[in-house]
């Protein structure tokens, strides 16, 4: 493309971008006024001041216009949920005392309260609280945040642009509240939220909103006439008011199939679509329904989810075609940059090569910025940005770093029998039972143990050569110690070691295996102030030497019960890095299952007798349209039993899942032929315990009873209660009692409560069991 036709200068905007700031400002000041160090005024001016240099940066880089809404103390649905005034009724009280305590109390619960439920965004690894609605529900407009921030911007002399969730995602994404049939639909509220959503709206355009922007993502999922007729009907409604900003509403992660004509049709003034990945389909789709005559169309030509560089000249060839499409097209990310890091610029270790080819968020914002310069100017405009581009390219295609021979033959030499266990599920659970001993109920932990100051220290000490390497061992034993004494103490049936010698679930094993790099400095949220550092899958795997043997075989040598050898999972081990985007996914996910099976097959050789290899990503990886759900779970079952297919029967394999929605992966994890899994459980109340029974699920199950999400520590009772109500659905003799997921975040008080009432809830619930009868 060197002219262009456009009948207008192209914009640059993003939809989000990441929240916490170069140093993590805003986890560090929203902890510390939970802590009681930070008030509420210097919580407030710490999050003015982060938002500011946030817009300044975007507009400095040369952004034509800023997004506003999205910067939250948690989580953008959450902000939703009080903008619409859909409070559960146990919160309301703390609320009104307190708008930002209140807040912090949905979230994360209080000592009487619980929280909101927590689930995964879509197909990320970005967690949102659970909307709780019912036929009760009363809407009412709170558009104070919305306006607060917009004005800001504004003030600034910056073109801002709001985004909001836009109302049908936010009825499809909520469930019915604890004392609400299970069967009520949220879209019905639909009309009773639609005046509120209007109210919001004019509310932004008196602050002086030109666009507002509606979030829509739910649509690109299969979706029935039912749902259809509800957004056509809710755009209909907000199109035609009449005192509102101009609307763009967009969709992304993946094509929007049968949505895209009903927003098409829509009154509404532009949508923003997603053409990357398997969202490349919209650019045929927008095509065959005559495109957007007239319309704004903001195209998202640079992946708002990976880290790898953009294909400049890919990305202006889609840009050219969509130019005949639409009325003005601009440019932007696929979806927000909350889900990538900030500055590749700032990983000064990682090798010159390799970060030729990284694109964070800064970078991403740059892409976006020069595309549009070329979408208005032709590629003339930007003849050097296309040279350094291609020769980027091309490095990493020719790059040794990228591929290893003997890894893709020993992927290659893979038979089907690699991925079975010797021994049916009842050959197997009779050998574990014996080879065990464990009483009915049994209770374990999922892995972790509280992530203290002290442990974070010594690797801080150890990275700055403070300590030394026999120095730093020594804590780490110390830790696994107390660790092992407190669960035997406790009464704890199988333990785990505690994971005090590990950094993070996914970069613990990154940092030991080939084709992995590390980052300093690229923190992505998870949820609230929980932040991850997910590595950079950039070649092909394999394991240099054992990775967890030693401590784990430490660990076992301190207790005569059992203690869990642990692992992450090979899907996991994609679902949270940035994977490379040139091989398919299912070739990557069988180098790293080799490479597991090598450590499983070393810890059982050390007289590990069960190994729990965690897959808590197999359902935030499940494809968002069910047409492509079938090839994408052949492979990673298939890479689970991989990994875990090589062990002697009496060898009992565990996995875990945790924050996720698991009716749609039931099948799935029967196909693991994992011996035993654990599953959140605690603030769904039991719902996959019964997801679970429904379909003879035949398994060892372990639906969790303490959500370690909150500060809440939970009394004997209430776990008792939650395992009687797994008992309903899961006989006793295959229903295993632990927590809901790993207790790394936690502090050591509330663990040892929280663990010692679960062990007690575990032996009431126990000696409450009929006494086994000579049949079973």
């Amino acid at each position: 493309m060197t002219s262009t036709s456009a009948a207008a200068t192209a914009r640059a905007t993003v939809h989000g971008y990441p929240r916490q700031g170069p140093g993590r400002e805003l986890k560090k000041a929203v902890e510390g006024y939970w802590k009681g160090t930070v008030t509420a005024g210097a919580l407030h001016d710490t999050a003015a001041g982060l938002r500011r240099s946030q817009w300044r940066q975007l507009a400095d880089a040369g952004l034509d216009e800023v997004p506003t809404g999205g910067f939250s103390y948690y989580d953008h649905v959450l902000d939703t949920s009080v903008m619409v005034g859909a409070i559960p009724a146990r919160h309301r009280a703390a609320v009104e005392a307190d708008a930002l305590d209140g807040y912090f109390a949905m979230a994360r619960g209080t000592r009487d309260v619980t929280p909101l439920e927590m689930t995964k965004w879509f197909d990320t690894n970005y967690h949102y609280l659970v909307p709780e609605l019912g036929p009760d529900t009363v809407f009412a407009a709170d558009p104070g945040k919305q306006t607060a921030e917009l004005r800001e911007a504004l003030a600034l002399g910056l073109a801002a642009r709001p985004v909001l969730v836009g109302p049908v995602t936010y009825l499809l994404l909520a469930k019915p509240g604890p004392e609400v049939p299970d069967d009520f639909d949220p879209l019905t509220l639909l009309d009773r939220l639609l005046p509120v959503y209007a109210e919001v709206l004019a509310a932004l355009r008196a602050a002086g909103a030109e666009w507002v922007q509606l979030d829509e993502p739910a649509l690109v999922q299969d979706r029935t006439p039912a749902v259809l007729n509800a957004a056509a009907r809710a755009y209909r409604e907000l199109g035609g008011a009449a005192d509102r900003p101009k609307l763009l509403v967009a969709s992304y992660f993946d094509r929007l199939g049968k949505a895209l004509p009903v927003l098409a049709k829509a009154p509404v003034e532009g949508l923003a679509l997603d053409f990357t990945g398997t969202a490349a389909g919209n650019l045929e789709d927008l095509a065959a329904v005559g495109g957007l005559p007239g319309k704004r169309l903001v195209a998202g030509v640079v992946n708002g989810r990976n880290v790898w560089i953009n294909d400049l000249g890919a990305s202006l060839t889609t840009l050219g075609t969509l130019l005949g499409l639409a009325g003005r097209v601009d440019v932007a990310s696929s979806c927000s940059l909350l889900h990538v890091p900030l500055d590749a610029a700032a990983e000064r270790d990682i090798d010159p090569q390799i970060a030729r080819w990284l694109a964070f968020a800064r970078q991403k914002t740059a892409e976006i910025v020069t595309l549009a310069r070329g979408l208005t100017h032709g590629t003339g405009a930007i003849t050097a940005e296309l040279a350094a581009n291609r020769a980027d390219l091309a490095s990493r295609t020719g790059s040794p770093l990228t591929h290893d021979p003997a890894v893709r033959a020993r992927a290659a030499a893979v038979t089907e029998a690699d991925g079975r266990r010797s021994a049916s599920y009842p050959e197997r659970s009779a050998a574990q039972r014996a080879h065990l001993g464990l009483p009915l109920l049994p209770t374990t932990t999922i892995g972790s143990f509280p992530q203290t100051g002290e442990l974070r220290t010594a690797r801080a000490e150890l990275r700055a050569g403070r300590i030394d390497g026999e120095a730093y061992d020594k804590r780490i034993a110390a830790e696994i110690q107390e660790v092992i004494a407190f669960q035997e103490r406790a009464g704890i049936d199988v333990l785990v070691h505690g994971e005090p010698e590990r950094n993070d679930m996914v970069q613990y094993f990154a940092e030991r295996l080939t084709g992995y790099l590390a980052t300093r400095h690229g923190w992505v949220q998870s949820y609230g102030t929980r932040y991850v550092r997910p590595p950079v899958l950039a070649g092909d795997i394999s394991r240099p030497e054992p990775m967890t043997v030693r401590w784990t075989r430490y660990a076992q040598s301190l207790t005569e019960r059992p203690v869990k050898g642990m692992l992450t999972g090979p899907v996991t081990m994609l679902a949270w890095s940035f994977v490379r985007d040139d091989q398919p996914r299912a070739e990557t996910a069988r180098q790293v299952a080799l490479a597991l099976r090598e450590e499983v097959k070393d810890l059982e050789t050390a007289g590990t007798s069960v190994i729990q290899v965690d897959e808590p990503a197999l359902r935030e990886t499940l494809p968002l349209r069910s047409a492509d759900r079938p090839e994408y779970l052949a492979w990673a079952t298939e890479a689970f039993r991989l990994a875990t297919g090589g062990v002697r029967p009496d060898t009992q394999i565990h996995t875990h899942m945790c924050y996720a929605e698991f009716g749609d992966i039931i099948r799935a994890i029967d196909d693991l032929d994992a011996d035993v899994i654990s599953l959140e459980a605690a603030r769904s109340h039991m719902q996959v315990a019964g997801e679970l029974a429904a379909v003879g699920y035949p398994r060892e199950v372990g639906p969790g009873v303490y959500d370690i999400h909150s500060p809440r520590i939970p009394d004997a009772a209430e776990a008792a209660g939650l395992l009687r109500r797994g008992l309903d659905a899961i006989p006793a003799e295959r229903l295993w009692v632990n927590p809901d997921c790993g207790l790394k975040t936690r502090g050591w008080a509330e663990v040892r409560a929280s663990l010692e009432n679960l062990v007690a809830a575990a032996r009431e619930v126990r000696d409450g069991l009929p006494a086994p009868t000579t049949e079973s």
